[in-house]
């Protein structure tokens, strides 16, 4: 499931338009916190409760981060906390100041939320014997604002591991690329690896670490990666490149929908289009750009290729250059970490940028 993070430091009246837009593109779930400073209590508690409508209408997910004190903020006692559902709040993300006791009687009510960065084989065995509704528990990882904090690779999957002999589905966070959310402002990655990365390829790096739930923790991201992740939804990997011809015919020719052959090769994406439905008209001449292949060149093999004339290929590494093929163009830097995820049989799709 794919989701996204909304703050109540703003209104949702100022964030109801994102809130739609994000919905439009296939996201499922919103995520929000309820750490609430004491004098603005009233104000927030409102604004949960208008995102609590507004998730209903959209028939959208709704998971609450929530300390012991919020129950507080929201007037509920531990016995009354299944009235959330009722104000479109589908789950509790339980953070600190929550005893196994207290989260297997919460289990018992709604959807619960464990911090799958802190859990432990026996703090979960403790709530199962405590009469945990595990059918209702789900995990969740925390996200790391100070940079060089994120989880390493290691620990994640260790954790993983752990949450998914017990059953649980996983969530984690990938960081935005608009904007950030303070007091640092250096993303809100789950692992330090992504910190900067874009949130397409860090979205790609969580659905390959098999994570079920994939939310930005981030207030927002760029259109651009928003439609990355839209088009990737619907099985297309979309790129962007810059070119570095002015054949305008070739270069539609090439941003045209394509697959990567299915028996992958280790240096390049081949285009099992190209040759097959001749996207190019031939003969394609022999020119000055065989220069050398850097990771993500867009290539064309000319007719010095023989019957490769016409294959379009992205370099999956540094080649060196070939008379028998023309560079035509180059993947943009933020976008070669997806290009490891286009495995065989996979559809792709280049975006020419000015």
């Amino acid at each position: 499931m794919l989701g996204f993070s909304v703050y109540l430091s703003k209104s949702i009246k100022e964030q109801e338009e994102k809130i739609t837009r994000y919905n439009t593109y296939g996201f499922e779930m919103i995520f929000s916190s309820l750490h609430i400073p004491e004098e603005n209590a009233n104000v927030y508690r409102e604004r949960l409760y208008k995102l609590g409508a507004l998730a209903k209408k959209l028939k959208m997910n709704l998971t609450i981060d929530v300390a012991a004190d919020s129950l507080n903020v929201l007037q509920l006692s531990l016995h009354e906390v299944y009235r959330l559902k009722e104000l479109g709040i589908s789950a509790l993300r339980l953070d600190d100041g929550f005893s196994e006791q207290t989260t297997a009687q919460l289990s018992k009510q709604i959807p619960i939320v464990l911090n799958a960065s802190t859990l432990t084989s026996s703090m979960l065995q403790t709530m199962k014997d405590k009469g945990m509704n595990v059918e209702q528990v789900t995990a969740c990882h925390n996200f790391y604002p100070r940079p060089e904090t994120g989880l390493s690779r290691r620990a994640f999957r260790e954790c993983n591991h752990v949450l998914r002999s017990a059953g649980l589905s996983i969530a984690a966070f990938f960081p935005g690329d608009k904007e950030k959310r303070g007091p640092i402002y250096q993303g809100l990655p789950t692992l330090e690896d992504h910190r900067t990365l874009t949130p397409f390829a860090s979205l790609l790096d969580l659905d390959h670490e098999s994570v079920d739930d994939l939310i930005l923790g981030d207030p927002d991201m760029s259109n651009c990666s928003l439609k990355q992740i839209a088009a990737w939804k619907n099985g297309i990997f979309l790129l962007h490149a810059r070119r570095q011809v002015d054949d305008l015919p070739l270069l539609r020719a090439i941003a045209a929908p394509q697959s990567n052959r299915p028996d992958e090769a280790r240096d390049c994406i081949r285009s099992q289009e190209s040759r097959t439905l001749h996207l190019v008209e031939t003969p394609v001449l022999p020119n000055h750009h065989f220069t050398p292949r850097a990771l993500g060149s867009i290539t064309i093999d000319n007719k010095l290729y023989g019957r490769y004339q016409g294959e379009i290929q992205i370099t999956r590494r540094d080649l060196p250059a070939d008379p028998k093929v023309n560079v035509v163009g180059k993947i943009i830097d933020e976008d070669l970490p997806v290009l490891p995820f286009i495995r065989g049989g996979a559809k792709f799709q280049i975006e020419w940028l000015a």
